[in-house]
């Protein structure tokens, strides 16, 4: 019922860099008509021009949802192009990091239903997870809505406060950047050991992306597949005496991670 109301009153979507652009990939793939969507984007990508979307046209008077895909430091050149959609008809769903959804209450005014959304960039290859929190004025049906328009990048996961942001950012927001520096480590660590850059690079990319499909596919919790993988006084556990220390290992070093990261979401929102 709520992507009817897509389908017939029209999306509006600002900003199509990479993440605009995946989810709209994503949507035309599902079987939203190209002739639902309208996109603002002062500099349209070539694939963008050839997707049959109204491109920097005018926008229809009531659409179903806007959706803010811009940078935040863009957002003020950006919102009040759309700021009189504002006042109850029309969802305003953000993907735009540490923009508060009281702030979009100011533009918009406080009738208008708002929908903060955290994705992450594995979104890109449609392997992201979202985070959704609303405001009271956003419906059941207007939750569901921005569910399935975000699941067409991965995952979705609904959040009782909007306070969780900050912690959602520093986990799974910033945490890919950690992944891949874990990646970079366990190459260079290979390539100490004797490896040729190029395989000890390949091995490592491969590791942690075969381990985290494991992880999500298989019915075990991680903390049993990395017991199944681990023989007694044999080289997993060697190097997990290591890792797992509570003092000097992955433990403190993660929680000390995801908290620095958390806290500087807390202080970019509060100013």
């Amino acid at each position: 019922m709520a992507m009817q109301d897509v389908r017939d009153r029209g999306l509006v979507l600002l900003g199509c860099g990479k993440m605009g652009s995946a989810m709209l990939e994503g949507w035309l793939k599902d079987g939203l008509p190209a002739a639902s969507v309208w996109v603002i984007d002062p500099k349209p990508s070539d694939w963008l021009q050839a997707q049959g979307v109204y491109l920097n046209a005018e926008l229809p008077a009531d659409p179903a949802i806007v959706l803010i895909a811009v940078k935040p430091q863009m957002m003020g050149d950006a919102l009040p192009q759309i700021a009189a959609m504002g006042g109850g008809g029309t969802l305003v769903l953000s993907i735009a990091a540490g923009t508060t959804i009281a702030h979009f209450e100011e533009i918009f005014g406080q009738d208008t239903p708002v929908i903060r959304a955290m994705p992450n960039t594995p979104a890109a290859v449609g392997r992201g997870i979202t985070a959704i929190v609303g405001n009271p004025r956003s419906s059941a049906d207007q939750m569901d809505m921005a569910e399935t328009l975000l699941s067409a990048v991965g995952q979705v996961v609904r959040l009782e406060s909007e306070e969780q942001m900050d912690a959602v950012t520093g986990l799974s927001g910033s945490g890919p950047a950690y992944v891949f520096h874990m990646i970079e480590c366990m190459a260079k660590a290979g390539e100490a050991e004797g490896l040729d850059p190029e395989l000890a690079m390949a091995l490592a990319k491969a590791t942690v992306a075969g381990a985290g499909a494991l992880a999500e596919q298989s019915g075990e919790a991680p903390a049993q597949l990395r017991r199944n993988v681990t023989s007694p006084n044999g080289t997993t556990q060697a190097g997990l005496e290591v890792l797992m220390d509570e003092e000097t290992g992955l433990p403190p070093l993660i929680r000390r991670t995801v908290g620095a990261a958390a806290n500087r979401s807390r202080e970019l929102r509060n100013g």
